[in-house]
């Protein structure tokens, strides 16, 4: 009877059936595989909560992991059965190569944050929004105005808010020093800070702030240092369990700070949207293209305010502390900054400051922007990602649901890539062409922005603000350390987009003076150099 039934099926038919079930017994193999495989070995826990770590530079702490339990290595956090979780932290090259680029797809998630991404952020954040729909959308219309075709044609702002930041440090020493050669500047920091948010309030509402006091720029960098600390992994302990939230008051905090940016955001975009009604010439930016596009955007009042302050905060925090991490290493490494002076002067010459078009013509600089990301990158922790299937990776589980973590800081310090590496090295990005001229590499990463379909953003932005200011500052100025006040270069802020603490620099000049001139000529010729820089 049986043999009748299956003789009656056609060909096709029980070749379908075949290959259907060859199909079945691999998934169900695989399957098998993959839940009794082992997670990456890891640390014991330590106590009820898990893998306990002080969330302040917990990045540092991860490395120590790293070369104590391998390149990929699990931890635990939470209480089992009341939302604890799996977490792996990838610390090497090759594995962030293997798991956050190749599985780029299966780890575009984001995990649940309940402290910075519900509460402080209202769910509208895009860096701590989870994959889907709405999500897909906001990273469209961001990353149109932030991939290096549309930050190309934002040079001349940067260019102008550059030539600003220069006059910023002459004004200082104008007003802090008695016609001396040298001064000791302690507010360069702030500098690049007013650069940072003028460049980016320019692109996201159309305006440039007069200076780093500005209480919008102030109010703007509140709310990001409140984020960043926030974000830190292990700094609420309800992101690990989140029945913590209905606890009464315990989010206060975050609550507050929520309304605090919500209407700083609403705001800016408010002011523009009002200028467009009253018919006034409105310069581009992202807030306008946001307006006019919101109907088609299908986004609410409040998600597209959060998306142009998201513009603020991938472009003005990374770009403030990478241009202040550059000014650290060339003050730090005298002989990097003399190289580079040297390429600026061979290249460009004394006649006229360094612009955007010569940036394919100076490999070395271009090189000490990419060492410095790496020495001491902004995003130095990473930030979590989660897995959507099992991964499996040299026998070893990372199990669906897992927050993923490629922590940037150990995965630069991959010794086998990058030998020496706490030394400030330049010349590991660049090679011969074969002719005596240098290039720089292109087979060589150290992810300071992120991994996969979740990389910040503001990558590009960042580059180019650090490349033109660098080069601005290194053709105009020598860098010495304050004899009075070392800089300690490991002495950053606890927050998740990690900043320089406060380090004295002395700017010198470098210019010739006549023997009869004062010594501040050197700062007149300077101030005239950049009278017209950039028109």
């Amino acid at each position: 009877m049986i043999l009748e039934f299956l003789s009656s099926w056609s060909r096709s038919t029980v070749l379908a059936l075949v290959g259907l079930s060859v199909i079945l017994y691999i998934i169900s193999r695989r399957i098998k595989a993959s839940t009794s495989l082992p997670l990456p070995p890891g640390p014991p826990a330590d106590s009820i909560w898990g893998n306990s770590f002080d969330a302040a530079f917990c990045y540092r702490r991860f490395e120590l992991w790293t070369q104590e339990y391998g390149p990929v290595f699990s931890l635990k956090q939470g209480i089992p059965g009341f939302g604890g979780t799996t977490t792996i932290i990838i610390g090497r090259h090759q594995a962030a190569v293997e798991i956050m680029e190749k599985h780029g797809a299966d780890l575009s998630d984001r995990p649940i944050s309940v402290a910075a991404g519900e509460t402080l952020s209202g769910g509208m954040r895009i860096l701590l929004m989870k994959s889907g729909g709405t999500f897909k959308k906001l990273r469209k219309a961001l990353q149109s105005h932030l991939q290096p075709k549309s930050v190309a044609s934002y040079h001349p702002v940067l260019t102008q808010t550059a030539r600003q930041h220069m006059f910023d440090i002459i004004e200082e020493h104008n007003a802090t020093s008695s016609g001396t050669s040298s001064f000791v500047s302690t507010h360069h920091q702030d500098h690049a800070r007013r650069y940072a948010a003028a460049v980016v309030m320019a692109l996201a509402y159309g305006k440039v702030p007069h200076s780093f006091e500005d209480p919008e720029v102030q109010a703007v960098n509140r709310c990001l240092t409140r984020l960043g600390y926030a974000m830190r992994p292990g700094a609420w302990k309800v992101d690990v369990v989140p029945f913590l939230k209905y606890i009464p008051g315990y989010l206060n905090e975050l609550k507050a700070g929520h309304k605090e940016e919500l209407g700083l955001f609403k705001s800016q975009l408010q002011e523009v949207r009002e200028k467009m009604h009253r018919g006034e010439e409105v310069p581009a930016s992202f807030g306008k293209y946001l307006i006019q596009k919101q109907p088609m955007l299908g986004l609410s009042d409040d998600e597209i305010a959060y998306l142009a302050g998201s513009m603020f905060g991938a472009g003005s925090d990374t770009s403030a502390s990478a241009i202040s991490v550059a000014l650290m290493a060339a003050t730090c490494y005298p002989e990097a900054q003399k190289a580079i002076q040297d390429e600026l002067d061979s290249v460009i010459g004394r006649g006229r400051p360094p612009v955007f078009s010569d940036q394919d013509s100076l490999p070395q600089t271009m090189s000490f922007v990419h060492e410095s990301f790496r020495w001491r990158p902004v995003t130095a922790g990473g930030f979590p990602h989660r897995a959507t299937k099992d991964i499996i990776w040299q026998n070893y589980l990372i199990p669906k649901g897992s927050t993923v973590i490629g922590n940037v800081w150990s995965v630069g310090r991959d010794p086998e890539l990058f030998p020496d590496p706490e030394r400030f090295n330049y010349k590991r990005w660049i090679v011969s062409d074969g002719e005596g001229r240098s290039r720089l590499r292109d087979d060589l990463k150290s992810y300071p922005f992120g991994f996969g379909r979740r990389v910040c953003p503001g990558q590009h932005m960042a580059t180019a603000s650090t490349f033109i200011n660098l080069a601005l500052v290194l053709w105009a100025f020598n860098l010495t350390p304050d004899t009075k006040q070392p800089i300690d270069t490991f002495a950053f802020t606890e927050s998740a987009n990690a900043h320089p603490m406060p380090f004295n620099v002395v700017f010198t000049p470098r210019v010739s003076v006549k023997p009869e001139d004062s010594e501040a000529k050197g700062w007149e010729i300077l101030k005239e150099a950049f009278e017209s820089y950039g028109f």
